[in-house]
């Protein structure tokens, strides 16, 4: 593994104090720039928002990084953001234009990512580095909510582009050291997205694809968990509420780097945009908890 510069670790040393392993989550992230505009959004975004903020609350210490794996960055290979000062990348239209000059000034770990590249080629994959690349608003709307003071470091790895949920979940398995060394891996999507039935149209399957996803996340055995998941296009309403699954793949690398441990809904809501079922999912046991 690459080393560690002293700084960022002294930094983080009531962090590193304990050498328990950190859970890993699949997050729903709501839409466009919310957190600042929640009062123009349909729906009450009240209950996304208090689960959000819980999930410090629950880690205890700052995580030394977040690695957020968001479905708003597609490579042709697993790609790693390098900047050390990420710029801002505002993947989103017709919102109002100051959303468009949003500032989360976290910082980047070029660090994390040397270990991250160095994880992924170990594990037979070929990873590439973006310097260039900003954080997308599958990144900056739910950590601003987490962390507002912009205080931990983020960085950023891409889905790959041919959706495999097996190269996905082997992804999250390479990447599980991480978990022991501080880094915070957060899978950044929606259980549902099919933006032409985000309305009563979309009751039904979302509720139908989300009950499904809860069990196969919570209820069932971890070799059946992961079975599940690969052949997640066999579930109830699968691509009506994925025609394209980019905001599903994330959680493949969330499962995959606690691949045996246990899921735990986190939060729900079925009335997102008044009638979409959303959730989100923490899997391993928080530092925290007794067991």
């Amino acid at each position: 593994m690459s080393v560690r510069s002293e700084s960022e670790w002294a930094t983080n040393e009531a962090a590193m104090a304990s050498t328990q392993r950190l859970p890993t989550y699949f997050i729903s992230h709501g839409g466009g720039p919310w957190p600042w505009i929640k009062d123009q959004m349909p729906g009450d975004m009240t209950a996304m928002e208090e689960s959000l903020q819980a999930i410090p609350r629950e880690l205890g210490a700052k995580p030394r990084a977040v690695l957020a794996i968001s479905g708003h960055w597609e490579e042709p290979e697993f790609t790693v953001m390098t900047n050390p000062r990420p710029p801002m990348y505002y993947d989103y239209g017709g919102f109002p234009e100051f959303t468009y000059r949003i500032q989360y000034p976290a910082p980047g770990s070029p660090e994390v990512a040397a270990d991250v590249g160095e994880l992924l080629t170990k594990a037979g994959f070929e990873a590439r580095f973006d310097r260039e690349r900003g954080f997308d608003h599958g990144v900056f709307a739910p950590l601003y909510v987490m962390y507002p003071a912009a205080d931990v470091p983020i960085l950023q790895l891409s889905i790959r582009k041919d959706y495999d949920p097996e190269a996905h979940l082997a992804v999250g398995r390479a990447l599980a050291p991480l978990r022991e060394q501080g880094v915070l891996i957060a899978g950044s999507g929606f259980n549902y997205h099919n933006l032409r039935s985000f309305g009563p149209g979309g009751a039904h399957p979302s509720h139908a694809f989300d009950a499904w996803l809860t069990e196969t996340l919570c209820d069932v055995p971890s070799a059946e968990r992961t079975r599940r998941l690969v052949d997640w296009e066999q579930a109830p309403s699968a691509r009506a509420s994925h025609p394209e699954e980019d905001h599903l793949i994330p959680l493949m690398v969330a499962v995959g780097a606690a691949e045996d441990e246990p899921g735990v809904r986190i939060y729900h809501q079925d009335d997102f945009f008044g009638s979409i079922t959303a959730s989100s999912f923490r899997f391993g046991a928080n530092p925290g908890d007794d067991t």
